[in-house]
């Protein structure tokens, strides 16, 4: 896990999205042009909530969001989302 200098503000929560497979199942390659986007990933950086709402997701989480959920940025040349934490679906157990 990267350790970045970011701080989300209220509800907000920084992912890095896990990358999805380029192989199905059977052995069939998935050009870059056919993936689909991530829909998981793990949670970097946590804001403090909103008003009296406590978040739910903590650093570490791994978690399911929906396909279009957060803002995409750059930094230092890799991939993150900053998304509210109700466009997250669900904690992922391990």
């Amino acid at each position: 896990m990267v350790k970045l200098n970011i701080k989300p503000l209220n509800d907000r929560v920084l992912v890095e999205p896990i990358p999805v497979d380029n192989k199905t199942s059977t052995g069939i390659i998935i050009p870059e042009t056919a993936k689909d986007k991530p829909q998981k990933g793990i949670v970097l950086a946590v804001g403090d909530g909103k008003n009296k709402y406590k978040m739910t997701v903590k650093v570490g989480d791994k978690i399911l969001y929906s396909k279009y959920s957060g803002t995409e940025i750059n930094i230092n040349n890799k991939e993150y989302l900053i998304m509210h934490e109700s466009d997250i679906l669900a904690i992922i157990n391990n």
